[in-house]
């Protein structure tokens, strides 16, 4: 395993920490006016999701994770995984369901997403930023509803519900932004 000086560190580089991968989401130099220089990093743990804030002394040297990141398509789901086909080697990976609890919501067949593999074995996918997904489901809108401005809920082919404003009905597609779960557009 390779290390890397803490001062090198940048944005989605994966770090092993306490014996477990971690991918780097921001980073700070800190240098106080008395005292040491220091490094303060917000990681996302990739095992379990979570996201904590790290602090390494400037002098400190960490060792990257054994991390691979695959393009892969999202081919389908049987409760216990999610699978994708490799878009190289076109070998299936199938990625645990409790480590998509979230990105699960959004996936639809034929998807392309970055499968996380860590010592070979997968534990995580990166969805596209937004998707477009078709409204089966919402209240109609009532005249004068759009004047007003606001939102109701909408259910999507993938059974997410997201809100949408008024004037989203059903068969529209929208585009979501998979980080926050929310409206960006109408799209059809």
């Amino acid at each position: 395993m390779a290390d890397v000086d803490i001062n090198r560190i940048q944005k989605d580089m994966f770090i092993e920490y306490r014996g477990e991968p971690y991918r780097v989401l921001d980073y700070e130099h800190v240098k106080p006016g008395k005292g040491q220089a220091f490094v303060r990093v917000k990681a996302k743990n990739m095992l379990t999701g979570n996201v904590t804030e790290i602090t390494f002394k400037a002098s400190d040297r960490i060792p990257l994770a054994d991390f691979e990141q695959v393009y892969a398509t999202y081919s389908y789901a049987d409760g216990e995984s999610y699978y994708f086909m490799n878009t190289q080697t076109y070998d299936m990976l199938g990625v645990p369901a409790d480590k998509l609890e979230n990105e699960s919501k959004f996936l639809k067949e034929g998807m392309e997403v970055i499968v996380f593999l860590y010592k070979g074995q997968p534990v995580g996918i990166e969805l596209p930023k937004h998707v477009e997904l078709k409204v089966v489901e919402t209240e109609p809108a009532f005249k004068g509803d759009t004047q007003a401005g606001g939102t109701k809920p909408a259910k999507l082919e993938t059974g997410a519900v997201i809100q949408v404003p008024f004037f989203v009905k059903e068969g529209d597609v929208v585009k979501v932004d998979t980080r926050t779960g929310s409206y960006v557009e109408r799209v059809k």
